[in-house]
């Protein structure tokens, strides 16, 4: 949630500073809200860009690292353990 209004804070002002050139009125102008919304839809889908890249390189990345401290994979990334989980299967 934190990394999220960081992100979201960001976006925020970036678009407001570029987009926003006159504060003498209580209302935005059409070429404001207009610039707003495809300065937002851009950062958006750069977000969600990134965050498909990032998810694509995940599980590699965990399994590199179980591979440097001698430990197998399991399928969450987690250290597999040896003994199945007691209980009813």
């Amino acid at each position: 949630l934190r990394d999220f209004l960081l992100v979201y804070n960001r976006m925020t002002e970036l678009c407001f500073r570029h987009c926003v050139c006159n504060l003498n009125y209580r209302l935005l102008t059409g070429r404001e809200e207009s610039c707003l919304d495809s300065c937002a839809a851009r950062l958006v889908r750069a977000n969600h860009r990134l965050m498909g890249a990032y998810v694509g390189l995940v599980p590699a990345l965990l399994q590199r690292r179980a591979a440097e401290h001698g430990a197998p994979a399991g399928p969450s990334g987690l250290p597999a353990s040896p003994d199945p989980a007691p209980g009813p299967a």
